[in-house]
């Protein structure tokens, strides 16, 4: 694990050594052309180091709930592949599905991830992150492990699975003291797909009121 990152998120540092790691892993894209692109455990954990950053800044913001949902969702966007997320979890109803009801579907699950996620990501408020451990499993990505430890509740580990689609990483999966997000949501999503007769669409509109 690179030292560096056992700091506190809201240090005077942060800012200035999450963007040189991610400016060198852009450098060393730009270095290996048409190769693949190897990313590193160092990338990885820069990647997640500036994900907590944010995720701590809109909590600490004192915005409006809808505000804030709204900058989760950017969070979501920037750093995490959606619709690949969404698919995942959809399983085959995914590939028989329309591109409007995709589309819609995706939409949804987003606004309903930010909603649902955003409430458990305010006890990051005035945390202090540290990542742990980080191990490389090759093809499959790069799970980097982290303890959050807040003023009011005991530490708890948070790990984040990240992986890299033609040049760009990403995270996939997040575990919240042992929760992974894929493995909840794929049960909630499919029950509620059950519910509503195995629509695509009708799953679309049930998301957008939960979470």
């Amino acid at each position: 694990m690179n030292p560096i990152l056992k700091t506190r998120l809201n240090s005077s540092d942060v800012n200035r050594r999450g963007l040189l790691a991610l400016s060198g892993a852009a450098a060393a894209l730009s270095l290996i052309g048409s190769r693949a692109f190897a990313m590193s455990i160092a990338q990885a954990e820069a990647l997640i180091f500036e994900v907590t950053q944010e995720v701590q800044s809109v909590i600490n913001s004192g915005k409006s709930e809808s505000a804030m949902i709204s900058d989760f969702e950017r969070i979501f966007d920037r750093y995490a592949n959606v619709q690949a997320i969404a698919a995942t979890v959809l399983g085959p109803p995914w590939r028989s599905a329309s591109s409007s009801d995709k589309s819609a579907y995706v939409a949804s699950f987003k606004g309903y991830l930010s909603r649902k996620y955003g409430k458990r990501f305010r006890e990051f408020q005035n945390a202090k992150i540290e990542v742990t451990n980080s191990k490389d499993f090759g093809r499959k990505g790069i799970f980097v492990q982290s303890t959050v430890a807040t003023p009011i509740y005991a530490p708890f580990p948070v790990e984040w699975h990240v992986v890299e689609r033609s040049g760009r990483l990403e995270f996939f999966d997040l575990s919240i003291e042992g929760v992974k997000l894929i493995s909840t949501e794929r049960t909630e999503v499919r029950a509620l797909l059950n519910s509503n007769g195995g629509s695509v669409g009708k799953l679309a509109q049930a998301l957008s009121r939960l979470g």
